[in-house]
């Protein structure tokens, strides 16, 4: 499955229970970011790809941007900035 964004926006994979994940979700919509929110708890194949990304850690925050590039926990100030 390709989770790659469509331009301008992001592919958040998160958990419910991540505190950062809240965190950036609130900031991205007060800004008006538009973000596709995965829980790797609940697509299959998502947490195994979050470790890859992560060199084998389920670390979460994980966001992939249009380019197809990705950033772990990233601040608000990244995402506007790699978006931009």
């Amino acid at each position: 499955m390709d989770f790659t964004p469509a331009s301008g926006t992001i592919t958040m994979f998160s958990t419910t229970w991540c505190g950062y994940c809240a965190r950036l979700k609130s900031q991205l919509d007060k800004v008006g970011i538009a973000y596709t929110e995965v829980n790797i708890e609940e697509v299959e194949g998502t947490a195994e790809l979050v470790e890859r990304i992560n060199g084998g850690n389920q670390t979460v925050p994980t966001v992939l941007f249009p380019d197809g590039s990705s950033a772990t926990n990233p601040s608000l100030a990244e995402v506007t900035s790699r978006l931009a």
